[in-house]
Protein backbone atom coordinates (compact mmCIF):
# COMPACT_ATOMS: atom_id res chain seq x y z
CA UNK A 1 0.00 0.00 0.00
CA UNK A 2 2.73 2.67 0.81
CA UNK A 3 4.45 1.32 -2.30
CA UNK A 4 1.28 2.68 -4.35
CA UNK A 5 1.11 5.93 -2.64
CA UNK A 6 4.38 6.54 -2.91
CA UNK A 7 4.39 5.82 -6.83
CA UNK A 8 1.16 8.15 -7.14
CA UNK A 9 3.18 10.98 -5.74
CA UNK A 10 5.95 10.20 -7.85
CA UNK A 11 3.37 10.25 -11.13
CA UNK A 12 1.44 13.53 -9.86
CA UNK A 13 4.99 15.74 -9.04
CA UNK A 14 6.58 14.52 -13.02
CA UNK A 15 2.72 15.47 -13.89
CA UNK A 16 3.09 18.92 -12.28
CA UNK A 17 6.97 19.26 -13.54
CA UNK A 18 6.28 18.49 -17.17
CA UNK A 19 2.99 20.13 -17.36
CA UNK A 20 5.12 24.09 -16.08
CA UNK A 21 8.27 22.87 -18.41
CA UNK A 22 6.39 22.05 -20.95
CA UNK A 23 4.45 25.35 -21.43
CA UNK A 24 5.56 27.73 -24.56
CA UNK A 25 5.00 31.56 -23.13
CA UNK A 26 2.22 33.49 -24.27
CA UNK A 27 2.54 35.30 -27.09
CA UNK A 28 3.82 38.72 -26.95
CA UNK A 29 0.58 40.67 -28.08
CA UNK A 30 -1.32 38.30 -25.46
CA UNK A 31 0.43 40.82 -22.80
CA UNK A 32 -1.61 44.04 -23.19
CA UNK A 33 -1.32 45.73 -19.51
CA UNK A 34 2.64 44.87 -19.35
CA UNK A 35 4.35 48.04 -19.79
CA UNK A 36 7.81 47.73 -22.43
CA UNK A 37 10.82 48.90 -21.27
CA UNK A 38 12.01 51.80 -24.00
CA UNK A 39 15.69 53.24 -22.42
CA UNK A 40 15.23 56.95 -22.21
CA UNK A 41 17.18 58.37 -25.45
CA UNK A 42 20.77 59.57 -24.52
CA UNK A 43 21.13 63.52 -25.44
CA UNK A 44 22.92 65.85 -23.59
CA UNK A 45 21.18 68.31 -21.46
CA UNK A 46 21.53 69.80 -17.75
CA UNK A 47 24.04 68.36 -15.19
CA UNK A 48 22.15 66.35 -12.17
CA UNK A 49 22.10 68.75 -9.81
CA UNK A 50 20.34 71.43 -12.14
CA UNK A 51 17.11 72.68 -11.20
CA UNK A 52 14.49 71.08 -13.61
CA UNK A 53 12.22 74.62 -15.00
CA UNK A 54 9.65 75.41 -12.85
CA UNK A 55 10.40 72.88 -10.17
CA UNK A 56 10.46 73.57 -6.31
CA UNK A 57 13.03 72.25 -4.14
CA UNK A 58 12.27 70.59 -0.88
CA UNK A 59 15.47 72.02 1.24
CA UNK A 60 17.04 75.87 1.08
CA UNK A 61 20.21 76.58 2.05
CA UNK A 62 22.83 79.49 3.21
CA UNK A 63 26.30 78.22 1.89
CA UNK A 64 29.66 80.09 3.44
CA UNK A 65 31.96 79.91 0.41
CA UNK A 66 35.04 81.05 2.67
CA UNK A 67 34.54 78.15 5.60
CA UNK A 68 32.97 75.69 3.23
CA UNK A 69 29.95 75.56 5.52
CA UNK A 70 26.08 75.07 4.27
CA UNK A 71 23.31 76.18 6.72
CA UNK A 72 19.47 74.24 7.03
CA UNK A 73 17.10 76.95 7.07
CA UNK A 74 14.31 74.32 7.39
CA UNK A 75 15.93 72.50 9.71
CA UNK A 76 18.40 74.71 11.90
CA UNK A 77 21.27 72.34 11.04
CA UNK A 78 24.80 72.71 10.05
CA UNK A 79 26.71 70.79 7.76
CA UNK A 80 30.77 71.36 8.15
CA UNK A 81 33.70 68.92 7.06
CA UNK A 82 36.15 67.58 9.43
CA UNK A 83 38.42 65.13 10.24
CA UNK A 84 37.84 63.60 6.68
CA UNK A 85 34.31 63.57 6.60
CA UNK A 86 30.89 65.67 6.64
CA UNK A 87 29.31 66.61 10.18
CA UNK A 88 25.97 67.39 11.11
CA UNK A 89 25.36 69.36 14.12
CA UNK A 90 22.83 71.74 15.63
CA UNK A 91 25.83 74.41 15.84
CA UNK A 92 29.28 74.45 14.45
CA UNK A 93 32.50 74.31 16.49
CA UNK A 94 34.53 77.32 17.83
CA UNK A 95 37.17 76.95 15.60
CA UNK A 96 34.67 77.36 12.80
CA UNK A 97 33.76 80.78 11.81
CA UNK A 98 31.52 82.08 8.95
CA UNK A 99 30.34 85.70 8.40
CA UNK A 100 26.58 85.85 8.27
CA UNK A 101 26.86 88.54 5.85
CA UNK A 102 28.97 86.22 2.98
CA UNK A 103 26.52 83.45 1.79
CA UNK A 104 24.49 82.19 -1.11
CA UNK A 105 21.41 80.68 -0.97
CA UNK A 106 21.02 77.44 -2.53
CA UNK A 107 17.84 75.36 -3.09
CA UNK A 108 17.97 71.80 -3.41
CA UNK A 109 16.30 68.59 -3.58
CA UNK A 110 18.50 66.79 -0.94
CA UNK A 111 19.06 66.34 2.61
CA UNK A 112 22.59 65.99 2.15
CA UNK A 113 24.13 69.40 0.32
CA UNK A 114 27.55 68.34 0.46
CA UNK A 115 26.71 65.91 -2.24
CA UNK A 116 27.26 68.77 -4.53
CA UNK A 117 29.78 69.95 -3.09
CA UNK A 118 32.55 70.18 -5.52
CA UNK A 119 30.00 71.66 -7.98
CA UNK A 120 29.20 74.65 -5.53
CA UNK A 121 32.66 75.34 -5.05
CA UNK A 122 33.68 75.50 -8.39
CA UNK A 123 30.61 77.94 -8.88
CA UNK A 124 31.06 79.65 -5.30
CA UNK A 125 34.28 79.67 -5.02
CA UNK A 126 35.97 81.34 -1.48
CA UNK A 127 37.13 85.14 -1.61
CA UNK A 128 33.86 85.53 -4.30
CA UNK A 129 31.13 86.97 -1.95
CA UNK A 130 31.06 90.59 -3.62
CA UNK A 131 30.74 89.51 -6.70
CA UNK A 132 28.00 87.36 -5.82
CA UNK A 133 26.08 90.20 -4.45
CA UNK A 134 25.90 91.94 -8.11
CA UNK A 135 24.00 88.66 -9.20
CA UNK A 136 20.61 86.96 -7.62
CA UNK A 137 22.45 85.52 -5.51
CA UNK A 138 20.43 82.55 -5.38
CA UNK A 139 20.58 79.48 -7.39
CA UNK A 140 18.58 75.80 -7.18
CA UNK A 141 20.05 72.48 -7.16
CA UNK A 142 18.33 69.30 -7.68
Amino acid sequence: MQRFIRVIILLIGIGILLVTVGCPPPPRDVIKDRPVYEPAPSKPGPPPWAPAHGHRAKYRYHYYPTSYVYFDIGRSIYFYYRNGAWQVSASLPTRIYIDVKEHVILDMDTDRPYQFHSDVVKRYPPGQSKKLEKGKGKEKWK
